[in-house]
Protein backbone atom coordinates (compact mmCIF):
# COMPACT_ATOMS: atom_id res chain seq x y z
CA UNK A 1 0.00 0.00 0.00
CA UNK A 2 1.22 3.61 -0.81
CA UNK A 3 0.97 6.54 1.39
CA UNK A 4 -1.78 9.04 -0.15
CA UNK A 5 -0.98 12.90 -0.19
CA UNK A 6 -3.02 15.78 -0.31
CA UNK A 7 -2.34 19.77 -0.79
CA UNK A 8 -5.09 20.50 1.71
CA UNK A 9 -4.85 20.68 5.46
CA UNK A 10 -4.77 17.76 6.74
CA UNK A 11 -8.16 15.71 7.95
CA UNK A 12 -7.90 15.94 12.24
CA UNK A 13 -9.09 12.42 12.89
CA UNK A 14 -10.00 10.93 16.53
CA UNK A 15 -10.26 7.01 16.91
CA UNK A 16 -12.15 6.22 19.81
CA UNK A 17 -12.07 2.46 21.28
CA UNK A 18 -13.75 1.26 24.12
CA UNK A 19 -10.61 -0.72 24.63
CA UNK A 20 -12.22 -3.47 27.43
CA UNK A 21 -11.71 -6.41 25.78
CA UNK A 22 -8.40 -6.02 25.04
CA UNK A 23 -8.04 -5.55 28.48
CA UNK A 24 -9.44 -9.05 29.77
CA UNK A 25 -9.81 -11.84 26.89
CA UNK A 26 -6.19 -12.87 26.07
CA UNK A 27 -7.40 -13.69 22.40
CA UNK A 28 -8.15 -10.49 21.47
CA UNK A 29 -5.06 -8.67 23.34
CA UNK A 30 -3.26 -10.92 20.96
CA UNK A 31 -4.76 -10.06 17.69
CA UNK A 32 -4.68 -6.34 18.77
CA UNK A 33 -1.85 -5.62 21.74
CA UNK A 34 -1.82 -2.04 21.80
CA UNK A 35 -5.99 -2.23 21.49
CA UNK A 36 -8.26 -1.68 18.61
CA UNK A 37 -8.50 1.57 18.19
CA UNK A 38 -4.36 2.04 17.67
CA UNK A 39 -4.60 -0.66 14.83
CA UNK A 40 -7.58 1.16 13.06
CA UNK A 41 -5.58 4.69 13.67
CA UNK A 42 -2.43 2.86 11.89
CA UNK A 43 -4.12 1.96 9.39
CA UNK A 44 -5.54 5.52 8.60
CA UNK A 45 -1.85 6.80 9.01
CA UNK A 46 -0.70 4.44 6.41
CA UNK A 47 -3.01 4.83 3.88
CA UNK A 48 -3.65 8.77 4.12
CA UNK A 49 -0.09 9.91 5.31
CA UNK A 50 -0.12 13.59 5.83
CA UNK A 51 -2.96 14.18 5.02
CA UNK A 52 -4.32 13.42 8.25
CA UNK A 53 -3.34 13.48 11.78
CA UNK A 54 -4.84 10.90 14.28
CA UNK A 55 -5.15 10.47 17.61
CA UNK A 56 -6.87 7.98 20.08
CA UNK A 57 -9.13 8.10 22.95
CA UNK A 58 -10.38 5.77 25.06
CA UNK A 59 -13.43 4.74 27.64
CA UNK A 60 -11.52 5.13 30.74
CA UNK A 61 -10.35 8.33 29.79
CA UNK A 62 -11.81 11.85 31.75
CA UNK A 63 -14.83 12.29 29.88
CA UNK A 64 -14.25 9.63 28.21
CA UNK A 65 -11.62 11.24 26.15
CA UNK A 66 -14.57 13.52 24.82
CA UNK A 67 -14.09 16.54 25.87
CA UNK A 68 -15.08 20.01 24.47
CA UNK A 69 -11.85 21.18 23.63
CA UNK A 70 -11.05 17.36 21.89
CA UNK A 71 -14.24 17.57 19.45
CA UNK A 72 -13.85 21.16 18.41
CA UNK A 73 -10.80 20.37 16.97
CA UNK A 74 -11.53 16.63 15.36
CA UNK A 75 -12.69 16.97 11.71
CA UNK A 76 -13.79 12.90 12.11
CA UNK A 77 -14.34 10.61 14.78
CA UNK A 78 -14.80 6.98 14.69
CA UNK A 79 -16.34 4.72 17.49
CA UNK A 80 -15.97 1.38 18.26
CA UNK A 81 -17.96 0.19 21.59
CA UNK A 82 -19.78 -3.30 22.48
CA UNK A 83 -19.65 -4.47 26.08
CA UNK A 84 -19.98 -0.83 28.34
CA UNK A 85 -22.26 1.34 25.65
CA UNK A 86 -24.09 2.24 28.71
CA UNK A 87 -20.84 3.84 31.04
CA UNK A 88 -20.88 6.36 28.34
CA UNK A 89 -22.54 9.45 29.93
CA UNK A 90 -25.53 10.91 28.86
CA UNK A 91 -23.93 14.96 28.64
CA UNK A 92 -20.93 13.23 26.55
CA UNK A 93 -23.62 11.83 23.86
CA UNK A 94 -25.03 15.32 23.92
CA UNK A 95 -21.84 16.76 23.69
CA UNK A 96 -21.02 14.44 20.92
CA UNK A 97 -24.02 14.93 18.82
CA UNK A 98 -24.06 18.50 18.69
CA UNK A 99 -20.75 18.51 17.18
CA UNK A 100 -21.92 16.17 14.53
CA UNK A 101 -24.62 18.58 14.07
CA UNK A 102 -22.50 21.19 13.60
CA UNK A 103 -20.41 19.69 11.28
CA UNK A 104 -18.55 17.05 12.62
CA UNK A 105 -17.98 13.54 10.82
CA UNK A 106 -18.91 10.50 12.36
CA UNK A 107 -17.57 7.30 11.28
CA UNK A 108 -19.59 4.24 13.73
CA UNK A 109 -17.90 0.82 13.69
CA UNK A 110 -19.00 -2.79 13.63
CA UNK A 111 -20.98 -3.02 17.73
CA UNK A 112 -21.13 0.47 17.61
CA UNK A 113 -24.36 0.22 15.86
CA UNK A 114 -25.75 -0.34 20.16
CA UNK A 115 -24.04 2.70 21.04
CA UNK A 116 -25.60 5.56 22.65
CA UNK A 117 -24.28 8.19 20.07
CA UNK A 118 -25.56 6.08 17.20
CA UNK A 119 -29.15 5.30 18.60
CA UNK A 120 -29.41 9.04 18.93
CA UNK A 121 -28.47 9.69 15.48
CA UNK A 122 -30.76 7.26 14.17
CA UNK A 123 -33.66 7.65 16.64
CA UNK A 124 -34.23 3.86 16.25
CA UNK A 125 -33.06 0.72 18.34
CA UNK A 126 -30.47 -0.23 15.50
CA UNK A 127 -31.04 -3.79 16.70
CA UNK A 128 -29.84 -6.26 14.54
CA UNK A 129 -29.15 -10.78 13.59
CA UNK A 130 -26.16 -11.58 14.57
CA UNK A 131 -23.97 -15.23 15.40
CA UNK A 132 -20.60 -15.29 16.33
CA UNK A 133 -19.52 -18.51 14.61
CA UNK A 134 -16.42 -17.78 12.27
CA UNK A 135 -18.50 -17.39 9.17
CA UNK A 136 -16.77 -15.93 6.42
CA UNK A 137 -17.79 -12.53 5.06
CA UNK A 138 -18.30 -11.12 1.31
CA UNK A 139 -18.60 -7.24 1.53
CA UNK A 140 -20.13 -6.09 -2.23
CA UNK A 141 -20.05 -3.00 -3.60
CA UNK A 142 -23.56 -1.91 -4.62
CA UNK A 143 -22.47 1.90 -5.32
CA UNK A 144 -19.32 1.62 -7.18
CA UNK A 145 -18.54 5.48 -8.17
CA UNK A 146 -19.25 6.41 -4.32
CA UNK A 147 -15.96 8.04 -2.92
CA UNK A 148 -16.33 5.50 0.45
CA UNK A 149 -15.82 2.16 -2.55
CA UNK A 150 -12.67 4.13 -4.17
CA UNK A 151 -10.01 0.80 -4.74
CA UNK A 152 -11.71 -1.59 -2.87
CA UNK A 153 -12.48 -4.70 -4.52
CA UNK A 154 -15.52 -6.80 -5.78
CA UNK A 155 -16.15 -8.34 -2.97
CA UNK A 156 -13.60 -7.93 0.20
CA UNK A 157 -13.69 -11.11 1.40
CA UNK A 158 -13.35 -11.55 5.02
CA UNK A 159 -12.28 -15.09 5.98
CA UNK A 160 -13.58 -14.84 9.98
CA UNK A 161 -15.89 -12.21 11.48
CA UNK A 162 -19.17 -12.25 13.75
CA UNK A 163 -22.43 -12.70 10.93
CA UNK A 164 -24.56 -9.20 11.25
CA UNK A 165 -27.86 -9.91 9.60
CA UNK A 166 -30.82 -8.33 8.58
CA UNK A 167 -33.50 -7.34 9.86
CA UNK A 168 -31.57 -4.29 10.97
CA UNK A 169 -33.74 -1.21 12.42
CA UNK A 170 -32.22 2.09 11.26
CA UNK A 171 -34.17 4.58 8.96
CA UNK A 172 -33.68 4.30 5.09
CA UNK A 173 -30.16 5.28 4.63
CA UNK A 174 -29.31 8.63 2.49
CA UNK A 175 -26.88 5.91 0.52
CA UNK A 176 -26.23 2.22 -0.03
CA UNK A 177 -22.80 1.71 -0.11
CA UNK A 178 -22.20 -1.87 0.69
CA UNK A 179 -24.06 -4.74 0.93
CA UNK A 180 -22.58 -7.92 3.11
CA UNK A 181 -23.23 -11.92 2.34
CA UNK A 182 -22.45 -14.60 5.08
CA UNK A 183 -21.47 -18.49 4.92
CA UNK A 184 -25.18 -19.00 6.72
CA UNK A 185 -26.72 -17.05 3.51
CA UNK A 186 -27.84 -14.05 5.76
CA UNK A 187 -27.43 -10.52 4.18
CA UNK A 188 -26.81 -7.02 5.90
CA UNK A 189 -26.43 -3.56 5.00
CA UNK A 190 -22.92 -3.15 5.80
CA UNK A 191 -21.70 0.16 4.49
CA UNK A 192 -24.27 3.21 5.20
CA UNK A 193 -24.28 6.79 5.26
CA UNK A 194 -26.81 9.77 6.39
CA UNK A 195 -26.45 13.59 6.91
CA UNK A 196 -27.09 14.94 10.56
CA UNK A 197 -27.41 18.70 10.61
CA UNK A 198 -24.23 19.75 8.99
CA UNK A 199 -22.28 16.57 9.71
CA UNK A 200 -21.89 13.12 7.78
CA UNK A 201 -22.45 9.71 9.06
CA UNK A 202 -21.17 6.61 8.13
CA UNK A 203 -21.50 3.23 9.36
CA UNK A 204 -19.40 0.19 8.33
CA UNK A 205 -19.85 -2.98 10.20
CA UNK A 206 -16.88 -5.25 9.14
CA UNK A 207 -15.19 -5.66 12.65
CA UNK A 208 -15.41 -8.03 15.53
CA UNK A 209 -12.99 -8.11 18.45
CA UNK A 210 -11.83 -12.17 18.23
CA UNK A 211 -11.16 -11.54 14.49
CA UNK A 212 -8.38 -9.79 12.77
CA UNK A 213 -10.19 -7.63 10.47
CA UNK A 214 -9.02 -4.21 11.52
CA UNK A 215 -5.15 -5.51 9.97
CA UNK A 216 -7.23 -6.77 6.81
CA UNK A 217 -6.02 -3.91 4.13
CA UNK A 218 -9.49 -3.83 2.35
CA UNK A 219 -11.30 -2.92 5.59
CA UNK A 220 -8.81 -0.23 6.07
CA UNK A 221 -9.24 1.17 2.98
CA UNK A 222 -12.68 1.99 3.62
CA UNK A 223 -12.02 3.19 6.58
CA UNK A 224 -9.34 5.62 5.09
CA UNK A 225 -12.02 6.30 2.60
CA UNK A 226 -14.42 7.15 4.52
CA UNK A 227 -12.46 9.25 6.47
CA UNK A 228 -11.93 11.43 3.54
CA UNK A 229 -15.49 11.35 2.69
CA UNK A 230 -16.98 12.17 6.61
CA UNK A 231 -14.07 15.09 6.54
CA UNK A 232 -16.70 18.36 6.82
CA UNK A 233 -16.88 20.62 3.61
CA UNK A 234 -16.94 23.71 5.36
CA UNK A 235 -16.22 25.22 8.60
CA UNK A 236 -17.71 24.35 11.74
CA UNK A 237 -21.08 26.46 12.50
CA UNK A 238 -23.64 26.46 15.10
CA UNK A 239 -26.61 24.42 13.95
CA UNK A 240 -29.90 26.87 13.56
CA UNK A 241 -32.64 25.94 15.95
CA UNK A 242 -35.78 28.24 15.91
CA UNK A 243 -33.58 31.36 15.57
CA UNK A 244 -35.62 34.31 15.54
CA UNK A 245 -35.79 36.95 12.15
CA UNK A 246 -36.23 40.54 12.01
CA UNK A 247 -38.36 42.12 9.15
CA UNK A 248 -35.92 41.81 6.08
CA UNK A 249 -33.17 40.58 7.55
CA UNK A 250 -33.20 37.72 5.92
CA UNK A 251 -29.70 36.12 6.46
CA UNK A 252 -29.00 37.25 10.19
CA UNK A 253 -30.98 35.01 12.85
CA UNK A 254 -31.10 36.61 16.45
CA UNK A 255 -32.13 35.82 19.88
CA UNK A 256 -34.51 37.42 22.13
CA UNK A 257 -32.64 38.01 25.70
CA UNK A 258 -32.90 39.23 29.88
CA UNK A 259 -31.26 42.41 27.90
CA UNK A 260 -32.93 42.47 24.22
CA UNK A 261 -32.00 41.27 21.01
CA UNK A 262 -28.46 39.39 20.27
CA UNK A 263 -27.03 37.93 17.49
CA UNK A 264 -27.02 34.15 17.19
CA UNK A 265 -23.61 33.30 16.66
CA UNK A 266 -22.26 36.08 18.88
CA UNK A 267 -24.80 36.10 21.36
CA UNK A 268 -23.64 39.61 21.26
CA UNK A 269 -26.49 42.48 22.15
CA UNK A 270 -27.77 44.10 18.79
CA UNK A 271 -30.84 45.75 20.47
CA UNK A 272 -31.63 47.02 23.88
CA UNK A 273 -34.62 45.93 25.16
CA UNK A 274 -36.52 48.86 25.44
CA UNK A 275 -37.77 50.76 29.58
CA UNK A 276 -40.90 48.48 30.31
CA UNK A 277 -41.16 46.41 27.79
Amino acid sequence: MTTEQTAAAPIRVLVWGENRHEQVNPVVRGIYPDGMHATIADGIRTLLGDGATVSTRVLDDPEHGMTEETLAATDVLLWWGHTAHDEVADEVVDRIQRHVLEGMGIIVLHSGHHSKIFRRLMGTTCSLRWRNQNDSELVWTVAPRHPIAEGVPQPIRIAGQEMYGEFFDIPEPDELVFISSFSGGEVFRSGITYRRGYGRVFYFSPGDEIFPVYHHPDVQRVIANGVKWAKPDRPREQYLVTPMYLPGEFDRPVLPSPDGLVDYYTRELIAPREPNA
